[in-house]
């Protein structure tokens, strides 16, 4: 009897820690469960803007064919899509030039598009903007008389094409951003884009009808990201309607020249990033230490016998360091909310 007794204190206690165990399992799997769900209510993180916009992403839905054209002693190049619903003037930075913003082609054998400017005008002629790109006199644009010649161009040009009932929207970048922002006192814009510049609302009477204005710019400049911070409260005490976009630094991989840089194969993208990583010009994660002019990468480059860039992209090159630090340059990376603001403004 003490057998089975000790028999049945035994069962029971097995089968007492059995029951609990038993329970806390289930409690366990209805918690992954809930926990699954919840997280299947939450949206996916989304992908950085550097990997969904490759350099060929635009091929089933428009080809460069500018046209260059010579006026007022400078050169403009164009492009109109079927049934164009606005026009959008960009203006380079200093040391620009129009022939930045076009891919090479039967029209414009000069040309030379670089990565970000070209793939600003594609998202813009895929979104039925007629596109006018004019290069400074200068080396980068003077705010007095330039800004009457600019303003007959752009007049002129929208004439010349019976473009007059579009909405006008203006984008630029640095010293263009500069400019724009003033040439918003001479021609009416239904929007505009000032990018990696404040604009000169310090120097200039601002009237209440001035357009929109969206700021894209990157606060490591923080003397920009003050200015900005400075002229939003002014611009908006006005009844104006302003917005400000932040690029910030993203990481380069074995693929980021290729996937941005027409002309760039991937076995030499590949290689240069390794000359990066192996020159220490970025982290362990693929950032940039410096900004891409403060690196000597070319100098690097020329050291090196194993990585075969056509000296052609060097400067393209150049760009996509520059923007993947984000102190100073033109992007493409905001399109969205570019394009998505130039939209929302032209009714």
């Amino acid at each position: 009897m003490l057998k089975r007794g000790s028999r049945s204190k035994q069962w029971f206690g097995i089968h007492s820690f059995r029951i609990p165990a038993l329970v806390s399992s289930v409690t366990l799997i209805l918690l992954v469960l809930i926990l699954f769900s919840r997280d299947g209510d939450k949206k996916p993180m989304p992908v950085p803007a550097h990997l969904k916009q490759r350099w060929n992403r635009f091929d089933s839905l428009v080809q460069f064919r500018p046209v260059v054209e010579f006026r007022n002693g400078t050169d403009l190049i164009s492009q109109i899509p079927d049934s164009p619903k606005a026009v959008l003037f960009i203006a380079h930075g200093c040391n620009g030039r129009a022939i930045n913003f076009w891919d090479r082609s039967p029209t414009c054998q000069q040309c030379v598009g670089l990565p970000e400017e070209r793939l600003l005008v594609l998202e813009g002629l895929s979104r039925k903007f007629a596109v006018l790109t004019v290069s400074s006199m200068g080396r980068c644009w003077t705010m007095g008389e330039e800004r009457v010649i600019i303003r007959d161009i752009i007049r002129w040009w929208i004439g010349k094409n019976k473009l007059e009932k579009l909405p006008l929207v203006a984008l630029g970048a640095s010293s263009g951003g500069y400019f724009v922002s003033a040439l918003a006192t001479n021609l009416r814009f239904s929007s505009i884009v000032l990018m990696i510049a404040e604009g000169m609302f310090d120097q200039m009477d601002v009237p209440e009808d001035y357009p929109p204005t969206l700021f894209v710019h990157m606060p490591k400049d923080t003397y920009r990201q003050q200015k900005i911070d400075e002229f939003m409260p002014v611009l908006k005490s006005k009844g104006i309607d302003v917005a400000a976009v932040e690029c910030v630094e993203f990481p380069l991989s074995a693929s980021t020249f290729a996937e941005r840089i027409p002309g760039v194969e991937e076995n030499v993208s590949a290689k240069l990033f390794e000359l990066f990583r192996s020159k220490g010009f970025v982290d362990a994660n693929g950032y940039m230490k410096s900004d891409g002019r403060k690196t000597r990468w070319k100098k690097a480059l020329q050291e090196n016998k194993n990585v075969l860039l056509d000296r052609q992209l060097v400067n393209h090159v150049q760009e996509e360091l520059n923007l993947a630090f984000a102190y100073h340059e033109m992007t493409s990376l905001q399109s969205e909310e570019i394009f998505k603001w130039f939209e929302s403004h032209m009714s």
